[in-house]
């Protein structure tokens, strides 16, 4: 009784949002083209051109040296391009950052919609299976009473005197059946009328659908495209800032310029790349020994129970992602499920809203593995996600993988990852209350239960 409560309250609530909601896909879907449109005026050309810039040489710098006023030009011009490298990195950021929102936006708003359409369906299907059965027994009854009202009853009652007091024992009973049947038959109608309005109501809510999937996709490539201008900006930036200063100072200092100088910006690259490269090994090995910490924690689990679904969050949510299954697909990360797939309360914001995915208690700087092998679409910044990785397996499903600790993001869009790979570090950005891991699976678009659809890869979750 409750469960059928609470649909009818779902339903309610169903029948009251399709204008907010179609209104509100109309916004997403314009608003997304708008930030195409944003993108393209920041970044101008695609990735690898967009900031093609005629850098002095070391011949122009070295020409100018011969008259101060081509000095100052060119001192000038070089603080510019300085000047021009940190706004590109700005501004491209946070373009990044305003379309990593409106993807999740977009996206969550498709999910939500794609998901009350399912239950509608459902709902649906079980009323007309209920309308369909309540229909069959007022069929039933009507040929009931056909048959028994097939005879002469005033024959029967003056000519058959043994069996009268019989046959108005059965008028009796025949009146309580019409009585009956009328109410059979009001429900049988009302059943079909619940069935007819749910299936109308589903149909509404699919129609809506296909708009807010355009307004996610058009979203998903604006934030793709922003999060590649973003990471070539940086890159430029780091290319060119060290030679842009050592020219600087030979023009500040006045002096000639030495090999040195020339070597300057080699130098101070390299070194950058050894502070990076140094600084993911040191987060990668720290991820590593977290995970075996716990994977020996959790070991003596297995010893005290034989498996199935009694033990909680012990050996089997402990596991970690390295061992893989034989279907292919891995355990994303170790840790117990600290909220379900569904509707639930938002511990972030409070509000009753819908859970696109299964929220994995993982540590902080714990590793994040590929669940299975395929391309990575998106890796950036994803609105209340934070931090956020999307990977294709192909066949139509999808794994996404949220709140990722800043810089913790170890595979990069176009890259073929295998099932069981380090693909990031897990943290708390976005809405996030603490470390964990928000892990999605999609199947033709729309998201499933992430815990049954590994467990139904012969994955424990």
């Amino acid at each position: 009784m409750k469960k059928f409560e609470l649909r009818r309250g779902a339903l309610c609530s169903e029948a009251r949002a399709p204008q907010r909601r179609g209104a509100r896909a109309r916004v997403f879907s314009i608003l997304a083209a708008v930030a195409v449109a944003t993108t393209a005026s920041i970044v101008g050309q695609p990735a690898g051109a967009a900031f093609a810039i005629d850098y002095p040489t070391w011949s122009d710098v070295q020409n100018a040296r011969s008259n101060e006023s081509a000095k100052q030009a060119e001192i000038t011009r070089i603080k510019d391009f300085l000047s021009q490298l940190a706004d590109k990195v700005s501004d491209t950021q946070a373009a990044e950052k305003a379309r990593g929102d409106e993807y999740q936006e977009a996206q969550l708003e498709f999910d939500e919609a794609n998901y009350k359409a399912q239950q509608l369906q459902l709902q649906a299907d079980e009323a007309q299976v209920t309308a369909d059965e309540s229909k069959l027994r007022a069929g039933q009854l009507a040929a009931k009473l056909s048959r028994s009202g097939s005879g002469d009853v005033s024959a029967a009652l003056f000519f058959d005197g043994e069996s009268a007091a019989d046959l108005l024992a059965q008028l009796g009973m025949a009146s309580k059946i019409t009585d009956q049947s009328a109410g059979i038959y009001e429900k049988a109608t009302a059943d079909q009328n619940t069935a007819q309005s749910l299936t109308d109501q589903a149909v509404v809510a699919k129609d809506a659908l296909e708009e807010l999937a355009a307004a996610a996709e058009t979203a998903l490539a604006a934030a793709t495209k922003a999060a590649a201008a973003a990471t070539a900006a940086l890159e430029e930036q780091q290319e060119n800032e060290a030679v842009l200063q050592a020219q600087l100072r030979v023009l500040v200092e006045n002096r000639a310029a030495t090999e040195a100088d020339y070597s300057a910006g080699v130098r101070a690259r390299e070194a950058e790349a050894a502070k990076v490269a140094a600084a993911k090994a040191q987060a990668i090995a720290a991820a590593e020994a977290a995970q075996a910490a716990a994977s020996a924690a959790a070991a003596p689990a297995p010893q005290r129970s034989s498996g199935g679904g009694g033990g909680g969050g012990g050996s089997a949510t402990a596991s970690g992602g390295a061992a893989s299954s034989s279907t292919g697909w891995v355990r994303p990360s170790s840790g117990h499920v600290s909220s379900s797939y569904g509707y639930r309360v938002n511990p972030y914001s409070g509000a009753y809203a819908f859970h696109a995915g299964t929220d994995v208690g993982a540590g902080c700087g714990f590793p994040i593995y590929a669940a299975a092998s395929g391309n990575v679409t998106y890796s950036g910044w994803n609105g209340g996600y934070g931090n956020y990785i999307s990977i294709n397996h192909g066949g139509g499903v999808q794994t996404s993988y949220a709140h990722i600790v800043s810089g913790g993001l170890l595979a990069g869009v176009g890259q073929s990852v295998s099932a069981g790979q380090l693909i990031a570090l897990v943290g708390t950005t976005g809405g996030s209350t603490g470390c964990h891991l928000h892990f999605e699976v999609r199947q033709g678009g729309s998201t499933v239960d992430p815990v049954q659809f590994l467990r139904g890869r012969g994955v424990p979750f």
